[in-house]
């Protein structure tokens, strides 16, 4: 069966369930303002010859409100099984559970407005004080991403004689821009190993490994930072054909960008990453670093984000709830398992799913 087939067969299976398990969460709010845009993204899954009793996990749309984005609803139907939306470390995980016998498929509809996310780093805004605590949560290193050894000594490398948190955030995305490249080779959107990229010195990668590489090396720096996981939902309207959808399509849209923490700013939005595929991708291909395109990228990147892209969420080292397997380094695809065995989220084989977009309103 090809996608289109799956996704008209998930429609009719969905439109004759004669009890449909359907769950909503946060109800459609009011109209955005002025500025915003509003997208529909369609998440369907299927896991394909299931053995025994099933799972299936989908990231929901972020649930925390911030500048860029506001979500409006998360809205799942699990047939065969039951579904429901798990609170896990400030995110949301729709979670289903399929019987043995059962056809285990899953859709998801999430609903979220977004606006274009900008900070003016010549003007200094003295923020309100940020908790403590969660700056702290956003020093620590994890499992991939570590802030001791190689890691630390790097961040020390690209920073030394660099005075204040603003200077050397901008360092280190240099020195990414400068000694990384994007990897076409890589299997999704990476693993996000940065110890294994020093270790090797195999700087090469897709977003999960460059992004996480700036944010265990601004932690090991002492700044704050965190990855945000989430899906492009719409071509570029900045110029760039590389950093956007070409069409509604969004099954390979993942894509993982970089907040840092700088104190007279707050929250600065970041992507290395995306300079990089910049430079390979964008029309006609294998960008020079001094071209046009490539410039435009880089002085855009530090400090804002085209949100023709949705976010889910800002965990790591994720622990799927009810499995018995190990954590997930990030959690930006579907994810699956089936007889107490984890699936292969990119075996089309086993695990098939697709994903749509679609603009609802536009500023």
């Amino acid at each position: 069966m090809d996608r289109r087939q799956f996704l008209r067969s998930a429609a009719a299976a969905s439109a004759t369930l004669s009890v449909p398990r359907l769950s909503r969460a946060l109800a459609p709010s009011t109209t955005p303002e002025p500025g915003w845009r509003t997208f529909e993204v369609t998440t369907r899954v299927e896991i394909l010859n299931p053995s025994g009793t099933s799972m299936v996990w989908l990231p929901a749309a972020q649930l925390q409100p911030a500048p860029y984005q506001k979500t409006l609803a998360n809205t799942f139907q699990a047939e065969g099984g039951t579904a429901e939306l798990v609170p896990y470390d400030g995110f949301g995980i729709v979670t289903a559970k399929y019987p043995e016998g059962a056809k285990p498929a899953l859709s998801l509809t999430c609903r979220v407005s977004t606006r274009n996310y900008s900070v003016d780093l010549s003007k200094p805004e003295r923020p309100k004080k940020a908790d403590a605590a969660e700056l702290e949560k956003w020093l620590q290193g994890t499992k991939v991403v570590p802030v001791d050894g190689v890691v630390k000594n790097t961040a020390d490398s690209i920073t030394l004689g660099v005075s204040g948190d603003l200077a050397k955030a901008r360092a280190i995305y240099d020195w990414i821009v400068d000694n990384t490249f994007r990897n076409p080779k890589t299997r999704g959107c990476g693993l996000g190993d940065i110890r294994y990229m020093l270790e090797s010195k195999d700087l090469g990668g897709k977003c999960a490994d460059l992004n996480a590489l700036y944010v265990g090396l601004a932690r090991a720096a002492g700044i704050p930072a965190r990855h945000v996981y989430g899906l492009r939902v719409a071509p570029s309207q900045a110029g760039f054909k590389s950093l956007g959808l070409a069409t509604d399509n969004a099954t390979k849209g993942q894509h993982c960008r970089a907040e840092v923490y700088l104190k007279d700013y707050g929250w600065v939005p970041v992507d290395p990453a995306d300079v990089r595929k910049v430079v390979l991708e964008e029309p006609p291909g294998n960008q020079a670093m001094d071209s046009e395109a490539v410039q435009k990228a880089r002085a855009r990147l530090f400090g804002s984000w085209e949100m023709n892209w949705m976010a889910y969420n800002c965990g790591h080292d994720v622990a799927l709830p009810g499995s018995p397997n190990a954590p997930i380094n990030y959690f930006m695809y579907p994810q699956a398992e089936t007889g107490g065995a984890r699936v292969d989220p990119f075996d089309a084989d086993k695990f098939r799913y697709e994903i749509t977009s679609r603009e609802l309103t536009a500023a």
